[in-house]
């Protein structure tokens, strides 16, 4: 279990670093990729794939359960925004694509940082 639960964590990482990545290219001509969508699909399904691995005691140890909330409260704030700026491109500026990158780095410190 401990492979697929590396694995999961991998898919994770990179998935975060596909949003990022994929803003962060869109800058100058501010646009959603559709690499950021199901990057930010991936690091969802596979966080919730993490965190239940880890509660089931499979992982060899017990989650923080509040870390994992406000990563979550993140996630889908940068998921909504990703959405919605995929369904209605007109609404992506700069500082649109800035909140999404600014919010993913923002789940990557807390996740490195908050111990």
């Amino acid at each position: 279990m401990d492979l697929v639960y590396n694995l999961l964590v991998v898919l994770h990482l990179l998935g975060w670093a596909i949003v990022l990545g994929g803003t962060l290219v869109n800058l100058r001509t501010p646009k959603i990729a559709t690499g950021v969508l199901h990057g930010i699909l991936t690091a969802l399904v596979t966080g919730i794939l993490i965190v239940g691995i880890a509660s089931a005691g499979l992982a060899g140890h017990e989650p923080n359960t509040t870390k994992i909330a406000v990563k979550l409260v993140v996630a889908l704030v940068v998921a909504t925004l990703v959405i919605l700026g995929v369904r209605k491109p007109s609404r992506v500026t700069t500082g649109y694509l800035g909140a999404i990158a600014g919010l993913t780095a923002l789940n990557v410190a807390i996740a490195v940082l908050w111990r």
